[in-house]
């Protein structure tokens, strides 16, 4: 399976889901985004490590990570969002020490918090951007370029109670048709809802 490299677009605050924060991914040479809610301490550990010039007094949980690591010579070569499951993403983050290759499993936030804070590049395969990636136009309307209120479910989602709710009467069509409209409006979080129940069908 190919990799596809991602970057990140930027952390958005959820309306919705109270101390929720949508972490959003974009494909590198291509149109669309991951979005993949977080919690608040992994956002707030993100994006110090995206604003360079944020120093805590005090080493947080993925600084004091990578102080260790340094301390022992051991280097995160990359991450690697390798599944989706039940709309549940796994990922890896690929290690080495002394030439000695090690995989580590992580939740996808603190892979990607860690990722930063190496220098570490980011990818997927192509087959989880295929079924949870969002489609964006190509010339968006300059005066929306700038929004980035992009939502999702959070790194659990795709459980009924969430992807589900409210879609379930609606027909392939009207739901290819409402996400459509919902990516036109930038309104991401409906759009990743409808997203889910159209996947959940088709598996």
């Amino acid at each position: 399976m190919s990799l596809v490299k991602l970057t990140i677009k930027g952390i958005s605050y959820s309306q919705t889901q109270n101390g929720a924060y949508a972490l959003i991914l974009n494909e590198v040479d291509g149109e669309r985004k991951l979005p993949i809610v977080i919690g608040a301490f992994e956002a707030q550990s993100i994006a110090i490590a995206l604003e360079k010039e944020i120093k805590p007094p005090r080493p947080l949980t993925h600084d004091l990570f990578k102080n260790f690591a340094d301390r022992f010579d051991i280097v995160v070569k990359q991450v690697i969002i390798h599944k989706l499951v039940d709309g549940v993403f796994f990922s890896s983050i690929i290690c080495e020490r002394d030439r000695i290759e090690e995989i580590i499993d992580a939740r996808t936030s603190d892979a990607i918090a860690l990722a930063l804070r190496f220098s570490a590049p980011i990818f997927t395969y192509k087959n989880i951007l295929d079924k949870a990636g969002i489609y964006l136009k190509i010339n968006p309307e300059p005066e929306n370029a700038e929004n980035d209120d992009i939502l999702s479910e959070p790194e659990t989602f795709g459980t009924e109670e969430v992807s589900g709710e409210g879609y379930s009467q609606y027909s392939l069509q009207e739901l290819n048709e409402m996400l459509e409209g919902a990516v036109q409006n930038e309104d991401y979080e409906k759009a990743a809802k409808i997203r889910d129940e159209i996947s959940k069908r088709e598996s």
